[in-house]
């Protein structure tokens, strides 16, 4: 399939609402991991491109669990088009987004969605056909505040924050008129991971799909 269009990640997290951003350090627990989250009904599940192991996690969890959308995140290098999707990826996300970067999306097999902050960059993104972006790093960037100053100037334009966000602000987010999506690690907490505790994940994805 060639020609992804911002409109089929936006369905996408139109329908999701909220996505964990999954780092995998230890492949092993990659499966375990996404069945704790989808059991809490999460669905759509993203996986940075930040450990050696990260495209065998996105194999392992698509083969494992056929009916989640596992896809890749911190993609940013065009090769890794190409990588996610031989790997079974179902949607791409970078941080930012370059011109080389924008063209690969549109031809990709899979939805993307490019990050912007800046009022530039989302125009730039917009000129290359994106209107979904991500936003990111989110709390840093300014949060609700910079997302409301952001909406009436771009109002075609809705976003998905990444970065700091909580268990105790991220509907705060969802209620923006121009956020679609909200994604983090807040389903995950660290003490959980550690021990792997796996409940006790599904827990916290149930209390993030409440």
């Amino acid at each position: 399939m060639e020609g992804s269009t911002t409109s089929d990640i936006r369905a996408l997290l139109k329908r999701a609402r909220v996505v964990p951003v999954l780092t995998v350090e230890d492949d092993d627990d990659a499966v375990a991991l996404a069945s704790a989250l989808f059991a809490g009904g999460l669905w759509m599940l993203e996986v940075t491109l930040r450990t050696k192991g990260a495209l065998g996690a996105v194999e392992r969890i698509a083969r494992a669990l056929p009916q989640a959308v596992v896809g890749v995140g911190t993609l940013t290098k065009v090769e890794e088009f190409a990588a996610a999707a031989n790997a079974g990826a179902r949607f791409a996300v970078s941080p930012g987004c370059t011109a080389a970067l924008a063209a690969a999306g549109r031809k990709a097999a899979f939805p993307y969605l490019p990050g912007a902050i800046t009022p530039s960059e989302v125009m730039a993104a917009r000129d290359a056909g994106y209107t979904t972006l991500k936003f990111f790093p989110c709390k840093a960037a300014g949060g609700t505040g910079a997302l409301a100053m952001l909406a009436p100037v771009f109002s075609d334009v809705v976003f998905c924050p990444t970065g700091g966000l909580t268990a105790d602000d991220f509907r705060d987010y969802l209620a923006a008129p121009n956020v679609v999506a909200a994604g983090g690690t807040w389903m995950m907490p660290k003490d959980a991971l550690a021990r792997k505790d796996w409940p006790a994940v599904t827990r916290a994805a149930k209390a993030a799909t409440a």
